[in-house]
Order: structure tokens, then C-alpha cells, then sequence
């Protein structure tokens, strides 16, 4: 089967956990949106008339079951690529911790637009300022220092146990694009997570996701997506 994936063409975003997950199961799919008329399609994949739409990308259509929000699609792929442990527990503790991953992007993406997407950073730089400061300052070490704890727990290996999860490819992203939008504040602070850092480079040399760097599917870093780098914002 090849899936058919939806998210907007020109971002990483919240698409991006999906594609990792994709590309390390080394399945088929179409990214729809980036193909001709694939916007449209997506559009109509969302009308409210269409039975069960989805409310917004990213979704995953496999065969006629069609699934949204980023952490659900995971947990669908993870069970059924190997990127997930078989038994409930291990799948749902899993779940569990991608489910952390993604408030933590909520933040992320909330240091350049505190007072709401609507408005541009150029009109929020004071509060986005006040905004990153504390997310540095309480934030950051708060979620990663969770997850280099885990990771010390389990020997450095993987989050989850001695096999990879769709988690541990999360935080790869989680890394890479921190390291985009702020990289003197993530020089200073990769000392204090060795084993997430650790963690980021095995997974960036794992063939299929190197591949996948390396090639036009992995849309860059840039100022539309969660990641932002804003050099007033990194001080």
C-alpha cells in the first residue's frame, strides 16, 4: 500500500515527525500537497461535507481509513513498522511521550508568536523576546532534561528501550531544528544534554534517514515554519 500524505508543500511543520517516521520505515508514499493539484486535493480531503475530515494537516490517508493529528498518525505507523513496541503498554508509554513532544512544539513555535499566529513576528518582538527568554530560561531545560533523564535511564541507547521508536526520530527534529532557530543558545545549552545530542547524530546516520537529508524531499529550515530563526531571539 502507499500512503498518501497531506501537509502544506512549503514547510517542515508539524508534517515533518511524519516524514521521519515514513522515510525511517522506508514505506511507500506521496507527499500529496508538493504534486500537481495536490493542494486542491487536500482542500477537499478537508471539506466538512466529506463524512470524517480531518480538521486541519497534518493527515495520513491509508487505504480508505484517513488519520489526523501528528501523534495519532504515529501511533498508527509505529505499531505497524516496527517503530513502536507491540505490547499496549510500551505502545501507549510511547504515545505518551510523542504526546509530550508536540506541547513542547506548541512552545517552540510560540517564542516568535506569543500573542497568536495571526499577527507577524515584526509585530510581537518585544513579547516574543520576553517569551524566549523564559522558554530558555525554564522551558527547554524542563522538556529536554525529561528526556536526556530517560535516555540515561536506558543506557543512552533510545528513549523507549534498546530498539528506535518514532520518538527518538521526534527528537531528532526536536534537536535539529533548535540548532536552526537558535544556534547560540543551543551551543551553550547541548552540554547539559550529551545524550540527546548523542541521541540526534546516530539517528541522522541511520541509511534511510541520511538518505532522506540528502535529498529534495526534506524541505529546509525557513522563516514560515515552526522553527524561525530570528537573531534578536537568540542572544
Amino acid at each position: 500500500m502507499t500512503y498518501e500524505f497531506y501537509y502544506w508543500p512549503g514547510i517542515q511543520g508539524r508534517g515533518e515527525y511524519v516524514r521521519l517516521a515514513l522515510e525511517e520505515a522506508g514505506v511507500d508514499y506521496t507527499d500529496v500537497a508538493r504534486t500537481d493539484r495536490g493542494m486542491s486535493a487536500m482542500t477537499r480531503m478537508m471539506d466538512v461535507e466529506s463524512g470524517a475530515p480531518p480538521f486541519a494537516p497534518p493527515f495520513l490517508k491509508a487505504g480508505k481509513r484517513v488519520i489526523g493529528q501528528t501523534a495519532n498518525i504515529l501511533l498508527y505507523l509505529g505499531s505497524r513498522h516496527g517503530l513502536a513496541p507491540k505490547a499496549d503498554a510500551g505502545r501507549l508509554w510511547t504515545h505518551q511521550l510523542q504526546l509530550t513532544i508536540m506541547d513542547l512544539v506548541v512552545e517552540i513555535h510560540d517564542t516568535h508568536h506569543p500573542l497568536g499566529p495571526t499577527l507577524y513576528y515584526e509585530h510581537q518582538r518585544a513579547p516574543a523576546k520576553r517569551r524566549t527568554d523564559e522558554f530558555w530560561k525554564e522551558r527547554v531545560p524542563k522538556y529536554l532534561g525529561y528526556f536526556e533523564r530517560l535516555l540515561a535511564d536506558r543506557g543512552g541507547s533510545f528513549v523507549v528501550g534498546r530498539r528506535l521508536t518514532y520518538v527518538d526520530l521526534s527528537l531528532f527534529q526536536i534537536v535539529a531544528g533548535l540548532r536552526h532557530a537558535f544556534p547560540k543558545r543551543m551551543n551553550h545549552f547541548e552540554r547539559d544534554i550529551p545524550k540527546l545530542v548523542d541521541l540526534h547524530d546516530r539517528v541522522s546516520r541511520r541509511p534511510h534517514i541520511k538518505a532522506y537529508l540528502a535529498s529534495d524531499r526534506r524541505i529546509a529550515f525557513n522563516e514560515d515554519g515552526i522553527f524561525r530563526r530570528y537573531k534578536a531571539l537568540d542572544l
